[in-house]
């Protein structure tokens, strides 16, 4: 096997996607009949196993995208299915659930808590899903060994390497085997070395696991990770590139065919 290029290639039936976008806009009311158009039509989907960057300049909605897709804001127009539901349908504790559930959070300012070791801070959303404690330590050390912290898991953020942090930060991530793994900027407080090293564990964990990733990026480097590249531009997308790495994924496609 060459990778993991999604399941409904192996199995040989069309799998529905675990994110889709329809018709989406954002618009932001300023006060008074001030408001701006963050979003508007946007349309795209996210099959399981799929790696898709979004990238634009800033202010371009990019990263407002991201945290409408994620449930962390509501469209103002359309729709967002995750996992096949409307989150136009779900009140605020359902979103949550969706958010702990389906949702793992990787962010540009890794948003540890400081006076949480590695492994504890690992352990959090367990805690939020009410698995038990001991449960919660065979998990939360599995993965932090995983991404190669066995021996920083005491240690609490203030003692770590920016890259260390946001390793922390991905297996927090991964704690509740979400759906999907959403990152903004994820290397970008990071030197050119542990941001490397971020993308090659981001890499293995579609690759390797299987993982849905979408990842918000200005760097074309790090876009070109991706399968495919959604461009942003003024809230709206400007197009969709399949890249070298999605060229390759295709080929394998049609020669498993």
């Amino acid at each position: 096997m060459q990778g993991y290029i999604g399941i409904d290639i192996w199995v040989g039936f069309k799998v529905e996607p675990v994110l889709k976008v329809e018709n989406v806009d954002k618009i932001y009311d300023m006060g008074g009949e001030i408001q701006v158009t963050a979003l508007k039509n946007i349309n795209f989907e996210v099959k399981k196993g799929d790696f898709v960057s979004i990238t634009g300049h800033s202010g371009s909605g990019k990263t407002t995208l991201l945290h409408v897709v994620s449930a962390l804001l509501r469209p103002s127009a359309g729709e967002v299915y995750i996992t096949g539901h409307p989150i136009s349908k779900m009140d605020d504790s359902e979103l949550a659930v969706v958010r702990g559930s389906n949702i793992g959070f990787v962010f540009q300012s890794f948003n540890l808590i400081p006076r949480l070791t590695a492994l504890e801070n690992v352990m959090l959303p367990l805690w939020f899903q009410g698995v038990p404690k001991k449960e919660r330590i065979e998990i939360a050390t599995k993965i932090l060994a995983e991404v190669g912290l066995e021996g920083r898991m005491s240690h609490r953020p203030g003692e770590l390497s920016g890259g260390q942090k946001q390793r922390v930060a991905i297996a927090r991530a991964l704690a509740v085997d979400p759906d999907i793994i959403v990152a903004d900027e994820p290397t970008g407080n990071l030197d050119s070395a542990s941001g490397a090293t971020i993308l090659e564990l981001i890499d293995k964990l579609n690759i390797d696991k299987g993982k849905t990733i979408l990842i918000v990026t200005h760097e074309r480097y790090v876009a070109e990770r991706a399968q495919k590249i959604i461009h942003i531009k003024d809230g709206e997308i400007e197009r969709t590139e399949i890249t070298s790495k999605g060229k390759k994924d295709e080929k394998i496609r049609r020669d498993y065919k």
